[in-house]
């Protein structure tokens, strides 16, 4: 539990300050023996009071993108998150089991190269409708997953609108937080997130600790570091399963 706990806090300021939280709280999940969709689930659930205390403490800097407006984008999250969480319960465990090393594996690309990706994909500023759209496939990942989700929603508003990244983290935290509570309510309704309630619990309280004290912080702590902690945290979780499903 003291495990759980820990990584819930660690997780928590990770998604505050930069995303990859829950490469971080999916890995301590599964270490305790919790098997990886239901890992994934309770993950989801856990995150979402952490990323609401964020969302809190970015209320007064939180930037739109123009068009589409802030609340369609939310909706888009909001539809494509219930969306993911559907796939998850539906699709066999086994196929999760096997998909997880890769999607984690794309996610660390994209934490790594997100910033290229951009700069090469900018090339022209598409309709609202092209915008909703790449935001739904997002949230539908995000649902699904989740693993960077953020991280890919800024690369691909800074690549398709005008927001400047760096004032992007307080809408990332928003629509991430949109996704997982859709995504979180189906779980708990449909999984067996329930059914470790202590550690649900644990992980629960060291988010929304880490989640508060994350947002605090990150005008502090230089950028650069904070890329390097998620971005390394990632390489050693995608790592990890990798050896788990093939090793």
């Amino acid at each position: 539990m003291l495990l759980i706990l820990l990584a819930g806090v660690v997780a928590g300021a990770l998604n505050a300050v930069g995303g990859g939280g829950s490469f971080v709280a999916l890995a301590a999940l599964v270490a305790t023996g919790m098997p990886p969709v239901t890992a994934n689930a309770t993950t989801t659930v856990a995150m979402l009071p952490g990323n609401a205390t964020s969302a809190w403490v970015y209320r007064r800097e939180i930037e739109g993108i123009g068009q589409p407006s802030r609340t369609r984008l939310t909706l888009a999250s909001v539809l494509g998150g219930a969306l993911g969480a559907g796939l998850l319960l539906w699709l066999p465990s086994a196929s999760f089991d096997v998909a997880v090393p890769w999607l984690l594996a794309f996610a660390t690309v994209v934490l790594a190269f997100g910033k290229r990706v951009s700069a090469a994909l900018r090339l022209g500023r598409p309709g609202p409708a092209v915008i909703l759209a790449g935001q739904f496939v997002l949230a539908i990942y995000g649902g699904y997953f989740g693993g960077a989700v953020g991280l890919m929603m800024l690369a691909f508003w800074t690549a398709t609108t005008s927001l400047d990244p760096a004032r992007g983290n307080p809408l990332r935290v928003i629509q991430v937080a949109a996704v997982y509570l859709t995504a979180g309510v189906v779980f708990v309704f449909a999984a067996d997130v329930l059914s470790r309630p202590v550690a649900l619990v644990a992980m629960l309280g060291g988010a929304m600790v880490g989640g508060y004290a994350g947002a605090q912080l990150v005008r502090r702590m230089p950028a650069r570091v904070l890329r390097t902690l998620v971005l390394t945290t990632a390489v050693l979780m995608t790592m990890v399963f990798f050896v788990r499903a093939f090793g």
